[in-house]
């Protein structure tokens, strides 16, 4: 009988601990979902919105007169005369622009934490949990949202990638990669890893512009886009993952909008309150 009972002895709590999960998650997402705290006027957020949109058409006038003035083209002729040596440490270097490496850890992050906040733990705890998922969650979002605009406005586009047929030659609604060209993909996710890494730690801006414009470089070094592709991609990263940034202003989750018309990052949870919960989760 103690045999047969103990299944279901452990299923219970598994089953109690599934519907806790759900729960958080569900928790989670209505708060990302709900309506603005801020009068929805103020999602002008008037510094931070007028510099958006000037450097939105200062990089689409950029992108078309590299593509009218032929700076395209030459660039990636030069680029073809590069040391073989030099473009193989680029073509090693971009795969590091794909969004997999920030997608990938940030939404495990999610799930685990929601997990961790899924038990028996304080209110305290299930606090520092939140704060984590909310910054977990922005990172997310903030490349997730641009890399999937990218994937299909690119298919849309259908501009070739650098070849024998010329900067000008587009095949709309082609779902050849040979045809996703306009705008870059690994640009794109690696100018929005920018702007929300930057956004949470300030400090590192300098070492994320190091690393975006490298991967933008790379990607016209191995001839894998014209230059006007690594300015349109990287004008839908950084325009993006600021949009995902203010949305999330606008509920209070993880930042808000100050008195000087800008958005800034809440303080997060200290890294001593942080292990003082990994301590009592791990003790659990």
């Amino acid at each position: 009988m103690t045999l047969i009972g103990a299944p279901e002895r452990i299923a219970r709590p598994l089953a109690m601990r599934g519907r806790r999960f759900g729960a958080t998650i569900a928790a989670w997402v209505t708060a990302l979902v709900r309506r603005p705290r801020i009068a929805l006027p103020a999602l002008g957020f008037v510094v931070e919105r007028h510099r958006l949109w000037i450097g939105c058409v200062a990089a689409l006038f950029v992108a078309i007169e590299s593509m009218g003035w032929g700076f395209d083209t030459a660039a990636i002729k030069m680029a073809a005369r590069l040391p073989a040596g030099i473009v193989d440490a680029f073509n090693a270097i971009t795969d590091y622009g794909r969004s997999s490496w920030t997608l990938w850890p940030s939404g495990v992050l999610i799930l685990v934490t929601a997990a961790a906040a899924s038990g028996a733990v304080t209110r305290m705890s299930r606090l520092v949990l939140a704060s984590l998922a909310v910054r977990f969650g922005f990172v997310f979002f903030a490349v997730g949202i641009p890399g999937l605009f990218v994937t299909v406005v690119k298919r849309w586009i259908g501009r070739v990638r650098p070849s024998d047929a010329g900067a000008f030659a587009y095949h709309p609604f082609s779902w050849d990669s040979d045809y996703a060209s306009l705008p870059s993909g690994h640009t794109a996710a690696a100018f929005s890893a920018l702007v929300a890494f930057g956004a949470l730690f300030p400090r590192a801006r300098p070492a994320l512009w190091i690393y975006a414009v490298t991967i933008g470089l790379s990607r016209v070094i191995i001839a894998a886009h014209f230059p006007s592709d690594v300015i349109v991609g990287a004008m839908v990263g950084a325009c993006g993952a600021i949009l995902v940034r203010e949305w999330f202003a606008a509920r209070r989750l993880g930042f808000y909008l100050g008195g000087d018309g800008k958005v800034h990052a809440m303080p997060g949870p200290s890294f001593r309150r942080i292990k003082k919960v990994a301590q009592a989760l791990a003790a659990q």
